[in-house]
């Protein structure tokens, strides 16, 4: 599976970005579709996921912020980002876990400042 994320920016505190996980193959084929990020210096880690049957899980940090929702007809997963921080800025990255593996897609860099 190959996926392109896009969307980042550079974006003000409180404000909003939408990112893009685009996929080469039906995303509802996909078992587990997950956003990540990686703030620099620290380790890459989980901000949610969305499985197959539609079930969305969140880190504790950006629950009722963040939603992750997904348009099966354009094979695309979005990560909706509301009320951003400072703390927000990372490089965002979408992972696609199958049968086969998983599948990381390129970063997509996004900086909130206050």
């Amino acid at each position: 599976v190959q996926l392109q994320a896009s969307g980042g920016g550079l974006v003000q505190a409180g404000g909003s970005l939408r990112l893009s996980c685009a996929a080469s193959v039906s995303i509802l084929s996909i078992s587990v579709l997950a956003w990540y990020r990686q703030a620099p210096g620290s380790q890459r880690e989980l901000v949610g996921n969305i499985i197959r049957g539609g079930g969305t899980n969140y880190a504790d940090s950006v629950k009722g912020r963040f939603t992750i929702s997904r348009n099966g007809a354009k094979n695309t997963v979005y990560l909706q980002m509301n009320s951003l921080k400072p703390e927000d800025t990372a490089d965002y990255y979408c992972r696609a876990f199958g049968s086969s593996g998983s599948s990381w897609g390129q970063g997509t860099q996004v900086t909130v400042s206050s």
